[in-house]
């Protein structure tokens, strides 16, 4: 606790916070009695929303020395002033607001809290300061008698006032637990006047929320628009071709084959050569989009399959109570298909790693390789893409892939979303 900047950011903010309390205390009673007094003939009603303007200003500058002091964030409480330039509209848009006059009560109260603070803070830290001071003022001043109830005990020179000097390291420790205590009280005080309704605090919440499954709606519809021009792609350039080259075969074969029978024979032959290529490359194509044996058993199967075609050689690790939703499962699945693929590619690796296990409510996909590294998630590029892929349903994907290695790439996604 000694070493904690917290404890003595608290316990200078306690002594100096005396003088902000009597300043407002002044302000507020002065001029809130001048304004009412004042208000008949109208000349009060400018000077309180003068001072309206400036508790509301205080209230923002004791929100950024309770966070410089104690380390709490307090946001700020105001509803939007009212749009347009008319003061007098946001003027009463302030009025109208309760985070005002919760301000004032706060700066009200900020004095005799402060006093309070102020007289026990200088009792504790007074009494620890003299008692661990002692055999310097025994020096100086000769004996002292020391008191404690109905203990006492006489200093005469600095070597008895040893014993009283180990004292004080008693209550120094007293007094940073003081000193730590009010801060609390101070800090919570702060945090119920100065700070957000608990109804703002859940509208602020939901607001967050909202822009956050806005976001993961919109990753979500780039991942899949991605997947789609991904599957066009390889359709167009793969098996449309090999159909289109067999369908040629075909047509010459049928105008072959009374004339030359043998010629018509070898290009039935390579028609049958191509369809089987583009039979295999259709199966690869569709068990990208969702491969057959992840819904009939499960990841740990359907893993084991993309380990035992990988290049390198890679240990499968699944440990799932019951199986993840099916969504969880496909992005499990693609997660290690493409972080495979990206090893067998770029990373020059001479072996692998999977795990998948059940950690509270997340599924934890952790791919690890010993290649080069330096791995990273590109804007529109594989693992960006599985990031957008593990938002769609708020889970969250991290790289770390320092240069030299080893490449770890960590899924975290939710079995409830």
């Amino acid at each position: 606790m000694a070493r904690s900047s917290l404890t003595w950011r608290s316990a200078l903010y306690l002594a100096v916070s005396l003088a902000f309390g009597l300043g407002w205390f002044v302000v507020l009673v002065v001029g809130l009695a001048l304004s009412i007094a004042t208000a008949i003939i109208w000349v009060g009603i400018p000077l309180l929303a003068l001072l309206m303007i400036a508790w509301r200003f205080g209230a923002m500058l004791e929100r950024g020395l309770v966070r410089a002091a104690f380390g709490v964030a307090i946001p700020s409480p105001y509803r939007r002033l009212a749009p347009g330039r008319n003061p007098l509209a946001k003027l009463k848009s302030m009025a109208a607001d309760p985070a005002t006059w919760k301000d004032l009560l706060y700066l009200g109260l900020l004095f005799p809290v402060a006093l309070v603070e102020f007289v026990v803070s200088a009792v504790v830290w007074g009494t620890t300061g003299t008692l661990l001071f002692m055999p310097v003022i025994t020096a100086f001043d000769g004996g002292v008698e020391v008191s404690f109830g109905f203990i006492s005990y006489w200093a005469g020179n600095p070597v008895t006032a040893l014993p009283v000097s180990v004292g004080g390291l008693v209550f120094l420790v007293l007094a940073m637990y003081t000193t730590r205590v009010m801060a609390i009280g101070h800090a919570s005080l702060a945090r119920l006047l100065l700070g957000q309704s608990s109804s703002q605090a859940e509208n602020r919440q939901l607001r967050e929320r909202t822009a956050h499954l806005q976001a993961s709606r919109a990753r979500g519809v780039d991942a899949a628009e991605f997947e789609r021009r991904r599957i066009e792609r390889d359709l167009h350039d793969g098996a449309q071709q090999r159909l289109l080259a067999v369908a040629m075969d075909i047509g010459r074969a049928r105008a072959k084959l009374d004339d030359d029978p043998e010629g018509a024979r070898a290009l039935i032959e390579q028609a049958h050569s191509g369809t089987k290529e583009a039979i295999s490359e259709l199966r690869d194509l569709a068990r990208g989009i969702y491969p057959a044996i992840l819904t009939d058993r499960g990841l740990d199967p359907a893993l084991s399959g993309l380990a035992g075609r990988a290049p390198v050689p890679v240990e499968v690790d699944v440990d799932l109570p019951e199986r993840p939703p099916a969504a969880v499962e496909s992005i499990a699945y693609f997660i290690v298909a493409e972080s495979l693929a990206n090893i067998a590619k770029y990373a020059r690796a001479t072996r692998a790693s999977v795990r998948v296990v059940r950690e509270d409510a997340w599924v934890v996909v952790e791919v690890i390789d010993n290649g080069v590294g330096g791995a990273v998630a590109r804007r529109n590029g594989g693992l960006s893409g599985l990031a957008d892929r593990a938002a769609t349903i708020d889970g969250m994907l991290i790289v770390d892939s320092p240069p030299g290695g080893p490449t770890i790439i960590r899924a975290d996604l939710p079995c409830t979303w």
